[in-house]
């Protein structure tokens, strides 16, 4: 299958996996323009995957459905997702088109985020990014980090295709709380590289997230001893050291 990340509004990307066939799974069409134009181009809409209520992820639905009225929609239970869709939840499959595909609940950003698991890629919405992390916008500390350590213990070679283009600013902040880490460093200059090209840098191995993205690293000693300082105290637990961490990245400026 191919993948290939459609740029939407300032640093959104609409995901396509296609099939041989040219059948596409798109997600998280926050503006349809990007999915009419792949559509012309040949990719041929199979479905439609949303991953949380958003705006930026769900507001090219309407007019997608007004040029394939019968377009199958997958998205959570969540009354503010105001469209036909059909509802999954956890543990659920979704089937379209040779496409299968595991459903996972992953609140934290929001209270019914979801991610979409098969054929080796993750689809997380703004749960997880490249060397980052989402806001807590609904959730709290303990179901981010529940829902990060959840998505951290797929195979390796998963693909994690995240909702924004957000590793540059992202690793800036990783190598303010991680400065020596040598793995991370090459994944900084490989991104900058990527970025100067205006190349993508998602979708990002999982096993390179698990050595450089703070995020899902809350156990290291490296890190809990960056937050232990931050706080002036040594952390009760790994809760309190994701939870010190995303608050610093909240007020961090470069």
């Amino acid at each position: 299958m191919r993948l290939t990340a459609l740029p939407a509004f300032q640093d959104n990307y609409i995901w396509a996996l296609q099939t041989p066939d040219e059948r596409t799974i798109f997600v998280d069409p926050g503006q349809a323009g990007p999915v009419l134009e792949a559509a012309a181009q040949g990719m041929q809409p199979a479905a439609v995957l949303l991953t949380h209520h958003h705006d930026d992820h769900i507001g090219g639905v309407a007019e997608l459905r007004q040029r394939w009225p019968r377009l199958r929609v997958f998205a959570p239970v969540d009354e503010r997702i105001a469209l036909d869709c059909e509802r999954v939840s956890d543990g659920d499959r979704v089937q379209s088109s040779g496409f299968d595909f595991s459903v996972m609940a992953v609140p934290g950003h929001t209270r019914s985020h979801i991610a979409y698991l098969g054929h080796d890629h993750l689809f997380c919405g703004d749960m997880l990014f490249s060397l980052g992390c989402g806001r807590m916008f609904e959730g709290t500390p303990a179901q981010m980090l529940a829902s990060l350590k959840r998505m951290a213990a797929l195979p390796p070679q998963t693909l994690v295709c995240c909702g924004h283009e957000y590793t540059l600013a992202n690793a800036v902040f990783a190598r303010h709380v991680d400065p020596t880490n040598a793995a991370l460093q090459r994944r900084q200059k490989e991104v900058q590289d990527m970025r100067s090209r205006s190349r993508p840098t998602v979708p990002a191995v999982l096993a390179s997230e698990l050595q450089c993205n703070p995020f899902l690293r809350t156990a290291d000693a490296h890190i809990r001893d960056a937050v232990a300082t931050r706080l002036g105290h040594a952390p009760a637990d790994e809760v309190e050291v994701f939870a010190e961490l995303r608050r610093w990245k909240d007020g961090f400026r470069a």
